[in-house]
């Protein structure tokens, strides 16, 4: 393309998922900088994503969701394909979540510090927090009331998520109001981003307000396909849109937002990373990093399903959907009932075992028998429910790679979960705190045949080796750009690329160890401090 038709912009972030809607209004707040957005799933048009009981939908759909599979483990799902959906529309993975609002535990960034993060730590991360929430609760210590991101708490509709805390604390655990104040251990019920029935994703919080401003600009079904680097300092990216391929420059910088899978894929198609993986692609080695796509984290999940004798749960039968019809006239009126809820209503954070110094599971309560992302259907139109169990800090990692040089082209995802031992000794004591719960009276009218792992398993080898069948991930992928000052390390404390001018990773793929709870509000505070860093840069060297 002749450089005379080239666009420009002050910053190119590539990816408008829950970062990159963040930056784009906080970089363009002042009207000093204009910003393009390039995205490359469509437009967030499609009612399922208001309604948050419909994010099941995302789970069957090509056209919002990247659909990955991960690499096949003989023994994990027996041999079938361990699905990893991402979001792939304005709003990303906050526009086809399950809306929970879950920050980690102040342990984990004060790690991040600890490893050389300086800036990084609980207290440089709260402010951005409070800063990005309007909770519904109000102002406090550890909430804020000002911010674009609503927060919530909910309507319990299932009375099977009442069941689930009057038995954990039966079983002998804590209950507590608040999994994001200072103690996050015990079961209690989830705050969701959802307000006035409706999903609040990052798109709807940050972005839409951003397009009323004319020095925004947003392309969608535009795939990045390349970063354009010269004298190793990023200038432009080319993208393809409807099988035409054009490039826009950068004046300042360019801001990778693709998530833990693309943000790595982008940078290796681009020359960046370790070199003899490129060469094996044909790709030209710019600039060797040898973490980029290393370090691979995610929650890996199991599940125990257990058939219900009571029907007042979810289930995909006719009865079961039968039964969802005033609901659904509930929701279209008055936008209240199921609907307007996520699926899992109440969970918990627990120690494995009493030895362990602070929580390393969490569970999920759902009132349904769920498995493969809900796409068993078969197993969902049966009476029954599911407490899901993830291991919150797992030691194992996994890896991100090309698998050819053609950016339309699927990576390679590996997580590698167990190599490391202490992880399967977590996932089945985890287990076992389920059965611990579930085996109170109070789930005395509700309980019938444990259906998984089943009665049988009861050494920790049968446990584990039935876990697998049906072994999940809670979707939180991080790590493969991971900030630090190491040789692994891909950003630095700013969030720049090692060795390439005018270039950063701002999404949850920087993080050095994954978080124990979920990912979306830690992702939205990055990126609230990114921005604040990314400004204060160029006013100080204005």
């Amino acid at each position: 393309m002749n450089n005379s038709q080239t666009q420009t912009f002050d910053f190119i972030i590539v990816g408008a998922g829950s970062a990159g809607c963040v930056l784009a209004n906080r970089l363009s707040e002042s009207g000093k900088y204009s910003v393009c957005v390039l995205e490359a799933g469509p437009a967030d048009k499609t009612p399922f994503i208001k309604i948050p009981a419909a994010f099941g939908y995302f789970m069957f759909s090509k056209k919002y969701n990247w659909d990955y599979d991960a690499q096949i483990v003989d023994d994990i799902r027996q041999g079938k394909a361990l699905n990893v959906p991402r979001g792939k529309t304005l709003g990303g993975s906050s526009s086809t979540n399950a809306m929970l609002y879950i920050r980690g535990q102040q342990e984990d960034y004060d790690e991040w510090q600890q490893l050389g993060n300086n800036g990084w730590s609980y207290q440089d991360l709260l402010p951005y927090f409070k800063k990005s929430e309007n909770n519904s609760r109000g102002e406090s210590e550890f909430h804020g009331a000002n911010g674009p991101l609503h927060v919530s708490d909910r309507e319990i509709h299932y009375p099977l998520s009442k069941t689930f805390i009057t038995a954990s604390a039966q079983a002998g655990f804590n209950i507590t109001d608040d999994f994001n104040s200072a103690v996050q251990e015990g079961a209690g019920y989830f705050q969701c981003t959802i307000n006035e029935g409706q999903r609040c994703s990052s798109a709807k919080a940050y972005l839409l307000p951003a397009l009323q401003r004319n020095n925004v600009t947003v392309i969608v079904e535009a795939l990045t396909t390349k970063i354009v680097i010269e004298d190793l300092k990023a200038v432009a990216v080319v993208y393809s849109k409807k099988g035409k391929t054009s490039t826009i420059r950068a004046n300042k910088e360019v801001i990778l937002s693709s998530g833990a899978i693309n943000s790595p894929q982008l940078l290796m198609l681009s020359g960046i990373g370790e070199k003899s993986q490129l060469e094996q692609h044909g790709i030209e080695c710019i600039h060797s990093l040898t973490g980029v796509g290393q370090n691979l984290q995610e929650h890996v999940d199991a599940c125990v399903f257990v058939n219900s004798k009571k029907h007042d749960g979810i289930s995909t039968s006719v009865g079961g959907l039968f039964r969802m019809i005033p609901d659904l006239f509930k929701y279209l009126t008055k936008r209240e009932g199921k609907l307007s809820n996520s699926i899992s209503e109440a969970g918990a954070f627990l120690k494995s075992e009493n030895s362990v110094a602070r929580p390393d599971i969490q569970l999920h309560m759902v009132p349904l028998l769920y498995d493969d992302n809900g796409r068993d259907l078969k197993l969902m139109a049966k009476d029954g429910y599911s407490c899901h169990v993830c291991i919150l800090r797992p030691k194992s990692t996994g890896t991100v790679r090309l698998s050819s040089a053609d950016p339309f082209a699927a990576p390679e995802i590996n997580f590698n979960f167990f190599s490391h031992p202490e992880d399967k000794k977590i996932l089945v004591n985890g287990i076992k705190q389920v059965r611990k719960i579930l085996a109170s009276n109070a789930f005395d009218d509700y309980r019938g045949e444990e259906v998984h792992p089943g009665i049988s398993a009861q050494s920790d080898e049968e446990i584990f080796a039935k876990a697998k069948e049906r072994l999940g991930t809670v979707f939180h992928p991080v790590g493969t750009c991971k900030m630090g000052c190491d040789d692994m390390a891909v950003v630095d404390t700013q969030l720049k690329v090692h060795g390439i001018d005018n270039l950063r990773v701002v999404d949850a793929s920087i993080m050095p160890r994954l978080v124990s709870g979920n990912t979306n509000a830690p992702t939205i505070a990055i990126a609230e401090k990114a921005a604040d860093m990314i400004l204060a840069f160029y006013r100080s060297n204005a």
